[in-house]
């Protein structure tokens, strides 16, 4: 008699598919059972909060907005005044030899860049500043550096 063409592997795979398939089976089944979700079930609110709810908004809540009030893009700034321009400054680090160094806001505390180009007086370590604060090459930049008496 020859050999059974289905191995122990064969037998086990299909027996596999076949629990798979009837899982299957029995989940439609529950599905249909349990019957379809309404479109209420399904509907969520967002509240004069931004939280999801599944109540409905109060209607008495509800106001009324003029759409020509919303304004649409970034807001414009105002030009800044010549006073605000022109800040004060402690040079913190400067190195002669290469030719920059960095100034702290007082204001701001914030470290500015400062190159020897947009010095109008030589500088130390210590020297207390007055400049505008202008776009560099890499970030914000001190210009117009004059030396406070």
């Amino acid at each position: 008699m020859g050999r059974s063409q289905e191995s122990f592997g064969k037998k086990e795979v299909r027996n596999k598919r076949a629990k798979k398939r009837k899982e299957k089976e029995e989940k439609r089944q529950a599905r249909k059972e349990q019957g379809k979700n309404s479109f209420d079930d399904m509907i969520a609110y967002v509240d004069e909060f931004g939280n999801i709810t599944s109540s409905p908004p109060d209607p008495k809540k509800r106001t009324e907005i003029n759409p020509e009030d919303i304004v649409l893009g970034a807001a414009t700034r105002e030009p800044e005044s010549e006073e605000d321009r022109i800040r004060k400054g402690v040079v913190t680090f400067f190195n002669q030899s290469k030719g920059f160094g960095f100034i702290r806001d007082l204001v701001t505390g914030e470290s500015i860049f400062v190159h020897i180009n947009n010095l109008n007086e030589p500088v130390e370590e210590g020297t207390k500043v007055t400049f505008e604060r202008g776009a560099g090459q890499k970030g914000p930049a001190a210009m117009n550096v004059r030396i406070v008496v």
